[in-house]
């Protein structure tokens, strides 16, 4: 009762969960890592071992997921997942800009993150972004890829018992990251993030107005990105850029190492030529 008083009525933010927090005395950078859907922060371990010692790593748990709260009244929006990271992202007391790196739902976060508050983030890296168009054009014969996507999500969303079913055997069978997780107790968040974030977004949109760089990484074999989207993103947006990998929608075997250059590549440009492109587009 008093925690919907306190964060429903009074809209007082909740504080997420900080999987890892890699602290340096003198970082050279520091990265914020947003996991996708079912996941948590530490589907990022892997990679954040990779990364130099002298960069602060840190990967949080989005509202709903992980050991971050999950209440059941929520709208998982990415609008309201911003607001949370930004309430956490003050009590950490991160110094300067930050590289944003999401991965799925993640990515449509760190994109609402980058067009609201922009002053906080330097560049981003975005894995496996899903974005949807929210009205393709009607085709007469085959519908557009984005339309089949958004109907399978509406069947998943309206049949909870059977996604459980089905995410217990890709666990199982090693089909997704070892930090996927989507049980009864917070299946709810899954299904309120799906239909909030991925069904219902503007994110495509919202990509092409920042101003920031943006690295946009996408597996050849995923079956949930429209790679076509992401090209329109990079022909919209000049601070954008695409590489095409030998991967699916996770982030396991190849996926890795390509995010890690990702990072290397967004942490060593200079501010001068951010600044630079940020100075054409305006």
């Amino acid at each position: 009762m008093w925690d919907q008083i306190i964060h429903k009525w009074l809209r007082v933010p909740y504080t997420l969960h900080v999987s890892v927090d890699r602290k340096v005395r003198r970082p050279r950078a520091t990265v914020v890592f947003i996991h996708g859907i079912g996941h948590s922060g530490v589907v990022w371990q892997e990679i954040i071992e990779r990364l130099p010692a002298d960069i602060r790593c840190i990967s949080i748990d989005l509202l709903g997921f992980g050991q971050s709260p999950k209440p059941h009244w929520a709208i998982y929006s990415v609008r309201l997942q911003a607001k949370m990271f930004i309430a956490t992202f003050l009590r950490l007391g991160i110094k300067g800009p930050v590289t944003l790196v999401g991965h799925s739902l993640g990515g449509l976060v760190s994109v609402e993150i980058a067009r609201k508050y922009p002053m906080l983030v330097r560049s981003l890296v975005l894995c496996s972004p899903p974005f949807y168009r929210p009205d393709p054009a009607v085709r007469k014969l085959l519908p557009h890829t984005d339309v089949i996507l958004k109907d399978i999500y509406r069947a998943i969303h309206n049949n909870p018992d059977q996604f459980l079913k089905i995410s217990a055997l890709a666990v199982k069978y090693g089909l997704v990251n070892k930090s996927y997780n989507v049980t009864e107790d917070d299946v709810h968040s899954y299904m309120g993030a799906l239909e909030a974030s991925i069904i219902n977004q503007t994110s495509l949109e919202d990509a092409i107005k920042i101003k920031k760089p943006i690295q946009v990484i996408y597996g050849a074999l995923d079956a949930v990105v429209v790679g076509r989207n992401l090209k329109y993103l990079v022909k919209h947006n000049p601070n954008a850029s695409l590489t095409t990998i030998i991967a699916g929608h996770e982030m396991v075997r190849l996926y890795v190492p390509a995010v890690v250059k990702a990072i290397t590549t967004a942490i060593s440009r200079p501010k001068a030529v951010l600044n630079r492109e940020e100075d054409v587009r305006d």
